[in-house]
């Protein structure tokens, strides 16, 4: 190939142009404005091609390589943009950990419930069980306190939490 090889490869192109967007209409999945835009991308990279020192013996089977090869690029390209998309759209669908209002209601109601059945139980096991689960306490400690034998603390908070899950119930089934 003595001639200029840009100009040799942009002659063929002209002359193919029709049979290669049909080619790559068909590599895109029927996507005729895509193909055209590969196309396109052909032309410019062979209208940017220097003279070569190599000759090139076929320039259709040429060109035609160089348009696959942007076809497999671009459509590689979209399937990553649309997996990057299909994630921004996994992590905006992501739950806020926070409760709903729903939530929050039914939550103030069972406190409401469960201070209600605190206030009814008597001192001591009301004690035994508030330093048991809020101070965290153990029951030898809290036998201590309240001058009464480990037994008897585990008593009273069984019978303290027998008391409360019991109010709980009882409202659940109004």
């Amino acid at each position: 190939m003595a001639r200029n090889s840009a100009s040799i490869l942009i002659a063929s192109f002209q002359e193919n142009y029709e049979q290669l967007l049909r080619f790559l209409t068909r590599k895109m999945n029927g996507d005729s404005e895509r193909a055209a835009d590969v196309v396109q991308d052909t032309y410019l990279r062979l209208a940017g091609t220097s003279d070569l020192d190599e000759t090139i013996d076929n320039p259709r089977a040429y060109i035609y390589r160089v348009a696959g090869n942007l076809a497999i690029d671009r459509i590689r390209r979209e399937r990553r943009m649309s997996a990057h998309v299909e994630t921004d759209q996994a992590q905006s669908d992501i739950l806020d950990p926070k409760p709903g209002p729903e939530k929050i209601v039914l939550s103030r109601e069972q406190i409401a419930i469960m201070d209600q059945a605190l206030s009814e139980l008597p001192d001591k096991p009301r004690q035994a069980l508030l330093l048991f689960r809020v101070d965290g306490l153990s029951h030898s400690e809290i036998a201590d306190r309240l001058g009464v034998s480990n037994s008897m603390v585990a008593k009273y908070i069984a019978r303290a939490l027998k008391h409360c899950r019991d109010a709980l119930l009882a409202e659940g089934k109004k």
